[in-house]
């Protein structure tokens, strides 16, 4: 469609299908990247993804315009994500300090043992982008949310604000400390921040294999191979920037997460089922 988003909703707000359809197909992968970042686990961000998604949906035509379409969805979904059930990360209360100790076992020099066609840059990804995701659970919701929004996601203090509720003020509060407490532990552990710290991905391969924290015929997060391959080059430029500037940096290196095809498959189908209620 030639239209803007706005344009699109109030078409499917007025009952257009397809166009409903169009709009669930502009944000779920955004919806799906805030829910994985939130709660790690694919499982747990597809099943929050579907929930939210039908959140929008069903109340379409509370949307009035008086923001960007997708900072109400965001809003849906931090609502959302903030008052669910404990992720199965989230249960496990993990904290910096519980974190970093459990980073400091297995390291290993060996070469990976993996019996695993797999490529050993997938492998490399898959422990990047998971022990990354990790040290966003050491976060409470609230400053998780504010670090996601803020850092990763780039979006400005007034916007972020709108979409948790709160003043700008207690934004950039939120943010600041959750960014600090970020610095802080990535400096202290993280090898790709600081070369002189002992933990490198490499280094985690073999005990993640070992404990069955990774599996090579299911990785989680690591899919395509070619900015896998890449990782290296990219490390070297993001190891010119300041500290700061490095620890979400590589956050930003995370892959663009796309919502699973069976729910994409099964959000059309709510759509489209005849008694379905807008």
């Amino acid at each position: 469609m030639d239209l803007s988003l706005e344009q699109v909703v109030e078409q499917a707000q007025a009952g257009n299908r397809f166009a409903l359809e169009h709009v669930v197909g502009q944000i779920q992968n955004k919806v799906y990247g805030l829910a994985l970042r939130m709660l790690w686990h694919p499982e747990d961000a597809r099943d929050a993804t579907q929930d939210i998604l039908i959140r929008v949906i069903t109340h379409l035509g509370s949307f009035r315009g008086e923001s960007a379409f997708m900072t109400w969805v965001y809003r849906v979904a931090a609502n959302y994500l903030s008052t669910m059930r404990k992720s199965r990360l989230e249960e496990q209360k993990y904290t910096f300090v519980r974190f970093g100790n459990e980073l400091d076992e297995g390291l290993s020099d060996s070469l990976i043992q993996s019996e695993s066609p797999v490529e050993e840059a997938l492998l490399l990804e898959e422990i990047k982008i998971g022990c990354t995701l990790g040290m966003l659970l050491c976060l409470d919701r609230p400053h998780r949310l504010a670090y996601i929004l803020g850092e990763i996601l780039e979006l400005a203090s007034p916007e972020a604000a709108k979409i948790l509720e709160i003043s700008p003020v207690t934004f950039r509060k939120r943010l600041s400390r959750a960014r600090s407490d970020i610095i802080s532990f990535m400096k202290l552990k993280c090898g790709l921040v600081n070369p002189q710290n002992p933990c490198r991905c490499r280094r985690r391969v073999n005990h993640a294999l070992k404990t069955k924290r990774i599996d090579p015929q299911h990785l989680l997060f690591a899919h395509d191979i070619e900015p896998a391959r890449r990782f290296p080059e990219v490390l070297s430029e993001i190891r010119k920037l300041e500290d700061a500037q490095r620890c979400v940096a590589l956050f930003r290196t995370h892959p663009h997460f796309a919502v699973p095809e069976n729910l994409v498959m099964m959000v059309k189908n709510l759509i489209h089922f005849e008694n379905f209620q807008k």
